[in-house]
């Protein structure tokens, strides 16, 4: 078969504009002197990468599709399109050597058993990506990755083969799953597999992709003598439970296409009992962390009041074990618990910063403390010591939303306003009418753009995107406020 390339690249983008210019910027330079085709498949991006596509790099053949049709769909159709002996998937978040697609290309052309090959790929800080190298997620192996025995024991042959941790990353060595971010194979080779399964929205399609080169006769190989780096997860929170749920759902769709009988039933249930664990475990990890600055600020003043309560007890009340076991470590606690609650819902916690909240919450819950230890004797102690905590308390309180705030903006100037990034809707007359009204006013409001189904050029309003795109947009441009134009 006669080919017009020696190379097609196929990039899916979705809004990775910044990525996806510096990998076509790489790709122009590792290609010199090689007949290559380049084409990038955007799925409904609202990042402006279709702009900056037809302006910086007007030679790639791109395929604009208004809906995000997933992963394996968008390539299937860049491979539609390409016309080459090779066949390159490349995601857009990479950077590649300068001369990746040389030694590429000379590897397969003499080697003609291997149907593709994947490349060592390292991440933004230079460590290395175990998904370089992969072997078949059978039910054995899935066992040993979900229940960690493939990172106690990576030297193993038995337990390390979900990412091949045994074999040696600096050198070329003959594997069963490449990963989707790097996959360059023969023409030839797609022709007896067929393409990637759309059944796969994202993920797991590289692994379907893989077992089939390799059913079909052909060897995988993971090739070591280049690298790319690879900003993975970029545009995807490894650690969300979209992500989870997605990621393992793309498991079982594997596990029940290429396994069946016992085999079958034995994946699903690892994959299902992984899905639930994953997830109970980002949930609580998740909840944890909102809860951090609540129990620092109960930690502290229990740990501060410990001292205070011993010298209060030794030189107020003259009596050295005046506050026993029971104030000290029951009490104080629920104390420094009840003032937290309680400034809580009275907004204490809410931005602005107001100190006035703060003071009303700490004062309502010193009330309800004192107004309860009154009717009960045993837990009686000192009005003049819960005052004081009180006060310690809200020092605490007043330092750690300063603290928090320097963390963030490496500033004090809590109390500064900060615009919202605001989105207009509606039709671009009565956009532009609203856009000047905002001007005008006082409110802090900085309009990013404005969605409508006609872009109008050379307006002082950025296009963000069709209506249908209005999640994205929001998501992508980290929209607060939307403004809902009409007369």
């Amino acid at each position: 078969m006669d080919f017009l390339h020696k190379l097609a690249i196929v990039i899916v983008n979705y809004n990775v504009k910044f990525f996806l210019e510096q990998a076509l910027i790489t790709v122009q330079k590792a290609s010199l002197g090689i007949n290559i085709q380049v084409i990038v498949v955007d799925n409904n991006s609202v990042d402006g990468s279709l702009d900056m596509l037809e302006e910086k790099f007007p030679d790639v053949t791109v395929i604009a599709n208004k809906e995000n049709v997933g992963f394996s769909r968008a390539n299937n159709q860049g491979i539609n399109l390409a016309s080459a002996e090779y066949i390159l998937l490349l995601n857009p978040d990479t950077v590649l050597e300068e001369d990746t697609l040389s030694k590429c290309i000379h590897f397969m052309d003499t080697h003609t058993e291997a149907g593709a090959l994947g490349v060592k790929m390292i991440d933004g800080k230079g460590n290395f990506l175990p998904e370089s190298k992969r072997g078949l997620p059978t039910p054995e192996v899935a066992f040993y990755k979900l229940f960690g025995f493939s990172k106690l024991f990576p030297k193993s042959r038995i337990f390390g083969k979900y990412h091949l941790t045994y074999l040696d990353k600096d050198k070329t060595h003959e594997v069963e799953v490449l990963s989707g971010a790097f996959m360059f194979m023969r023409s030839e080779t797609l022709d007896m597999t067929g393409l990637l399964d759309e059944t796969f929205f994202m993920y797991g399609e590289d692994v379907d992709l893989s077992y089939r080169i390799t059913k079909s006769g052909y060897k995988n190989y993971y090739f070591a003598d280049t690298s790319i780096i690879h900003y993975k997860g970029e545009s995807t929170q490894k650690t969300s439970i979209k992500y989870i749920w997605t990621f393992y759902q793309a498991m079982m769709i594997f596990a029940e296409k290429h396994f069946s009988g016992n085999r079958a039933k034995i994946l699903s249930a690892i994959i299902n009992t992984g899905i639930y664990l994953k997830i109970t475990y980002e949930l609580i990890k998740q909840r944890f962390l909102l809860m951090l600055p609540f129990l620092l600020e109960i930690l502290v003043v229990w740990a501060v009041m410990i001292p205070i309560s011993n010298y209060w007890g030794l030189h107020v009340k003259k009596v050295p074990s005046f506050f026993d076991d029971l104030f000290l470590y029951f009490l104080l606690p629920v104390y420094c618990a009840s003032w937290v609650l309680v400034t809580y819902f009275s907004g204490g916690y809410d931005k602005p910063f107001n100190l006035m909240k703060i003071g009303r919450g700490i004062f309502v819950a010193t009330v309800i403390i004192s107004s309860i230890t009154n009717f009960i004797e045993d837990i009686r102690y000192s009005k003049g010591l819960l005052v004081v905590g009180a006060l310690i308390m809200f020092v605490v309180m007043v330092a750690s939303k300063y603290l928090i705030h320097f963390i963030k903006s490496g500033n004090f100037d809590i109390h500064q306003k900060r615009a919202k990034n605001a989105l207009l809707l509606g039709s671009f007359k009565e956009c532009q009418r609203v856009h000047e009204l905002v001007k005008k006013s006082s409110a802090s409001i900085k309009v990013l753009g404005y969605l409508n189904e006609v872009n109008v050029k050379n307006s002082d309003i950025p296009f963000l995107g069709s209506y249908n795109q209005f999640d994205e947009v929001i998501d992508i441009y980290k929209i607060e406020e939307v403004l809902f134009c009409s007369k």
